[in-house]
């Protein structure tokens, strides 16, 4: 598996973007999808990965700064034909070692409160991920789960 910055143009990862913003509306309610859209994901401050294996996307997810000591995990998704093979795995390792690598103090995430996000949820808290406060310009509400992992 290869990790890479993506630069946004490739029609595999806006097909798998597609994909990832369609899910998260079906499984959470108006006003409670916080992934970001391309533009969103084409900020400054966001970097962008993909996972390919040769060619075939396998996975995507970034790291937003939210100031120079804390970023933000963003867009993590694996592509249905690559579930548990590890892609999500490898790409969390590799954004909190680039978080470390930037000096960030803790990294944060939203992700759901739904039994469809207890994968992610899981994941995350195998990292060492615990839950927190809203953060940033969130607001609490049931559908979101914050999570914080310090550095």
């Amino acid at each position: 598996m290869q990790i890479e910055i993506e630069d946004l143009t490739n029609p595999d990862v806006h097909a798998l973007l597609h994909e990832h913003l369609a899910d998260m509306r079906e499984h959470s309610p108006p006003g409670s999808v916080h992934a970001l859209d391309l533009d969103g994901l084409r900020a400054k401050s966001v970097t962008f990965w993909t996972v390919r294996e040769s060619s075939e996307l396998m996975g995507c997810g970034a790291l937003k700064e939210l100031d120079s000591r804390w970023g933000e995990i963003k867009s993590m998704r694996t592509s249905k034909a690559h579930l548990r093979k590890g892609v999500a795995t490898k790409l969390l390792e590799h954004i909190l070692d680039e978080a470390k690598r930037r000096r960030y103090e803790r990294v944060n995430l939203e992700t759901g409160s739904t039994d469809a996000f207890q994968p992610a949820r899981l994941l995350y808290e195998r990292f060492g991920f615990t839950r927190c406060q809203p953060f940033a310009d969130y607001e609490d509400n049931s559908f979101s789960v914050f999570m914080t992992i310090e550095l």
